[in-house]
């Protein structure tokens, strides 16, 4: 069981870190949260934490039904979020350095900073469609990872009711 649940865990996290890449995120989140206080900054990141977390145990979760719902097949996904990630690679490396934007500073609100934390940073930036295919393959050819991705972030509450 425990050999089950690591197994699963770690081909979750090796599928999903490259693709969310936090590492390489986390450059685009300071710029683009550069007039956030410190306070903010981490309220924000929480929040984009929580949202990344829920859309992909939902994609993990529900995806394969809508997509049979709709009558795709998973192999196209697979090929798209792969089409989505070469693109979105070959279009950092082919990029200017140069920045048009100009800078405007204005008060922002604690309610100003919770809206943006879906759109833009969770979805396009944080959680995007390569990473929404990666977790709706590993929820269709693994139904197992679920329990695996609950057991790694609630394992007290699940070993109570195991014992009962």
């Amino acid at each position: 069981m425990f050999f089950e649940i690591t197994k699963s865990i770690l081909l979750i996290v090796t599928a999903l870190f490259p693709i969310v890449n936090p590492i390489g995120e986390s450059p685009v989140f300071l710029l683009l949260t550069q007039d956030y206080s410190t306070e903010s900054r981490r309220l924000l990141a929480r929040r984009v934490a929580m949202n990344s977390f829920m859309l992909l145990i939902v994609s993990v979760v529900v995806g394969t039904h809508i997509l049979s719902f709709f009558g795709i097949s998973l192999p196209v996904v697979q090929v798209g979020g792969g089409l989505v990630v070469v693109s979105t690679g070959w279009a950092m490396l082919t990029r200017s350095n140069q920045m048009d934007r100009g800078q405007v500073h204005q008060s922002v609100t604690q309610q100003d900073i919770l809206r943006n934390a879906f759109y833009p940073l969770t979805l396009p930036l944080t959680v995007g469609p390569g990473s929404i295919s990666i977790a709706i393959t590993l929820g269709a050819n693994e139904p197992r990872h679920l329990e695996a991705i609950l057991w790694a972030y609630f394992p007290p509450r699940l070993e109570r009711r195991s014992l009962r």
